[in-house]
């Protein structure tokens, strides 16, 4: 039993359970085989009724530990939340009675065997005590000072949150303080509204709790959230400020594509061909011009330049070219695009270009002459027309996002400390290990001397290095679906055009956002509480040195740089950075990692709970572990749909398909289990995973298990990894019983019975 020693099983009859399964038999699981003091049914556990009994137990002290066997997990969970007992779920309901024929002894067995699970789980689990040590900052970090960064200062301010905003420049206000005109965000969107910039600033520099520091730096960046250390660097003296932040908003924005690489588009060649940008620094100046094309999409959505689409260049032409029109009514403007992205309400602003005599010509710029002359390559008439006698071309580059500090010079790099190191196999490891060779695997993130730009933003000394981790185009981002403004370094959030291109009103919006994260993150970290995607979660690693090899597997495959070393090479937690994923817990290969709440033990003992029939049942048991960000839901949707597949799994939920330890699989086979699919989330460049690599780390590591399968005489077959997205619920039944048709094939495990 658990440490309390204090568990109630609560099952409930409601939803089909009580018609699809033997609920007594169920009751004599709880009571014969685990001695559970406390075991009740009842026909609707999530009515009042059935509520008020559970609270009732928990409130007489007979109970607290309450395992409730009845829906999923992922439903009910406030209904099911009683002060003074943690809670274990069973699910009868999704991945029991609804996905498998009612009466049927195998379900009945499948029943019996989630309920022994949950118990298990509840006896190997002890309640987490946080990690809430030391004094904590409540100030805000804020480098940038243009637009996203002197919005998200405001905010913050607002809130009653002191402040330190840090910019670079001598001056606040960044690119946007140059434009005369911005696109509207506002009814009736139809004309360039006056720039906001200036009122914006002055609100900053009267607002008591902002600290302002222009011509300044981040020189240094260490400690984790809650209690960043950090060390501002003055430009003009060469003196520095140290101030202890509890989270970061990074906001420092972006720069445009070096046009000096678009000699194609005539760039270079005549002082008449300009970007966006330069023409912007003229509006204000009342330029005037009687014949002009924008190039859109100059470099962007291509190859060999920008691959991506910068979204707010189409609306920016559009602008200044309404202001060159305004400047001078004689003006003929063209506007040369691919797709003109002007959604919504920007569709206003696109007709007021064409009624004031704006051409758009749907095609592709081939090539910019002397004269300058435009060949465009027409969509609609389909052939090349030549547009001539210009007085200016304007390239509409993209935005490169400021990942790094442009302005200074890249840090040479400790190779010794950002690679991964070898370590003598441990005496003490038994052997064979599945996924254990002595050597820690190759870091995932790109090396820091690859990143686009210079020195770092905020010379982080984590052991993964002073960048933030980037995606693909170079934008610092944690997911690019789930989780905005999140990056993988916890506490430190982006926003604006350095997360991804965006206009002035999408970027005061997403600096609102990205406070209000921040801000949680201050909130959380003084009561031990994670921070997304596991947000509340009051656990934490902790590594019992004693049989640490020191092999730096956890420091290298931690997603999120929670995990540094000592001065003699030992790992050293830093709770607050940690998202809780466990991906440390499935690298060590001693087991010395673990949770409150979550350890490699605790999973091995609920697949051993199992009742495993032996050979003469012709009855195969496959274990799935499965990761409950996106392949445990799509198992719960696949029994909502009514889905069926084999009633021979048995499903583990767990934090990440990265924590899985392969000592688990060996373990599972040794029990006797016939084959055990690991179950995750989609890898690659287009990964859902929400601990960023654990489904690809857990493919790396069944790769080395095949060796161990070997030594035991098994088929690799037995152990296969599926990924699987949220909305794969019509499919995953099929994956499922393709895979206990391999198992048929290849026959039960010898081991079993042994």
């Amino acid at each position: 039993m658990s440490a309390e020693g204090k568990i109630g099983v609560y099952l409930c009859a409601g939803c089909g359970i009580g018609e699809a399964v033997d609920v007594e038999g169920l009751e004599k699981v709880a009571a014969s085989e685990f001695k559970v003091p406390v075991c009740r049914r009842h026909d609707h556990l999530c009515g009042d009724d059935g509520a008020r009994t559970i609270a009732g137990d928990v409130a007489a002290g007979a109970v607290d530990q309450a395992v409730i066997a009845a829906c999923s997990p992922r439903v009910m969970a406030d209904r099911f939340r009683f002060d003074g007992a943690r809670t274990f779920r069973a699910n009868l309901r999704e991945q029991v009675v609804w996905v498998h024929p009612a009466g049927d002894q195998d379900t009945q067995m499948l029943a019996e065997d989630q309920l022994r699970m949950a118990i298990t789980q509840a006896t190997r689990s002890s309640p987490p005590e946080p990690w809430k040590e030391g004094a904590f900052s409540d100030t805000l970090l804020v480098v940038g000072g243009g637009l996203a960064g002197l919005t998200a200062a405001l905010e913050a301010s607002r809130t009653g949150y002191p402040v330190l905003l840090v910019e670079r420049s001598p001056r606040l206000g960044g690119h946007a303080r140059r434009w005369s005109r911005v696109t509207p965000h506002r009814p009736p969107y139809r004309e360039p509204r006056p720039n906001p910039l200036e009122d914006l600033i002055q609100a900053v520099e009267a607002e008591p709790r902002i600290t302002v520091m222009t011509g300044a730096t981040v020189a240094r960046t260490s400690g984790q959230p809650g209690r960043f250390e950090v060390e501002i660097a003055h430009g003009g003296d060469g003196g520095t400020h140290a101030a202890t932040v509890g989270a970061i908003v990074v906001a420092t924005g972006w720069r445009p594509y070096d046009a000096a690489k678009l000699g194609h588009l005539g760039y270079g060649t005549s002082p008449a061909v300009v970007t966006g940008v330069e023409l912007e620094d003229r509006l204000g100046d009342g330029v005037t011009a009687k014949s002009v094309v924008f190039v859109l999409c100059a470099g962007s959505r291509d190859p060999d330049h920008l691959a991506y689409c910068s979204s707010v260049c189409c609306g920016v032409s559009i602008k200044q070219a309404l202001q060159l029109i305004e400047a001078d009514p004689e003006t003929s403007v063209t506007i040369v695009y691919r797709e003109l992205r002007t959604p919504g309400l920007a569709e206003e602003f696109y007709r007021t270009a064409q009624e004031k005599g704006v051409t758009f010509v749907r095609g592709t710029v081939k090539s910019v002459g002397a004269g300058p002359t435009v060949v465009v390559d027409d969509a609609l008439l389909g052939e090349e027309v030549t547009l001539s006698g210009l007085d200016l071309v304007v390239l509409a580059t993209g935005m490169v996002p400021n990942s790094t500090d442009i302005g200074q010079p890249a840090p040479e790099l400790d190779e010794e400390k950002l690679l991964p190191l070898k370590s003598d196999i441990d005496p003490r490891v038994p052997f064979p290990v599945a996924g254990y060779s002595g050597e820690a695997p190759p870091a995932h993130e790109p090396p820091a001397e690859t990143l686009p730009g210079g020195a770092s933003i905020l010379n982080l000394q984590y052991r993964q290095g002073p960048h933030l981790p980037v995606l693909a185009d170079g934008f610092p981002d944690s997911h690019f679906i789930c989780f905005p403004y999140e990056t993988r370094r916890t506490g430190i959030h982006t926003c604006g055009p350095l997360r991804r291109p965006m206009d002035m009103a999408e970027t005061a919006i997403d600096a609102t956002g990205a406070v209000l994260k921040a801000l949680q993150t201050i909130r959380n970290v003084p009561k031990g509480r994670a921070a997304h995607p596991r947000g509340g979660d009051l656990s934490y690693p902790k590594i019992v040195l004693g049989p640490c090899t020191k092999c730096r597997r956890c420091t290298v495959e931690c997603p999120f740089g929670a995990i540094d070393e000592s001065d003699d090479d030992w790992p050293v937690v830093n709770p607050t950075r940690c998202r809780r994923c466990g991906v440390c817990m499935g690298a060590c290969p001693v087991r010395t990692i673990s949770f409150d709440d979550y350890s490699v033990d605790m999973l091995t003992a609920m697949a051993k709970a199992v009742e495993i029939p032996d050979e003469f049942e012709e009855k195969p048991r496959i274990l799935i572990l499965a990761c409950e960000n996106d392949a445990y839901p799509a198992l719960d949707m696949a029994g909502i749909n009514r889905n069926t597949y084999s009633a021979f799994v048995r499903i583990i939920p767990v934090r990440c398909l990265g924590s899985v330890s392969m000592l688990c699989v060996s373990d599972a086979i040794s029990a006797g289990y016939d084959g055990i699919i690991l179950m995750g989330c989609k890898s690659g460049d287009d990964y859902q995973c929400h601990f960023v690599k654990g489904s690809a780390l857990a493919e790396e590591r069944t790769a080395d298990i095949e060796e161990t399968l070997k030594s035991m005489m098994l088929e690799a077959e037995r152990v296969a990894t599926i990924e699987v997205a949220i909305a794969d619920s019509g499919k995953v039944g099929g994956m499922i019983d393709d895979f206990v048709a391999t198992i048929d094939t290849i026959g039960l495990n010898p081991f079993k019975g042994l």
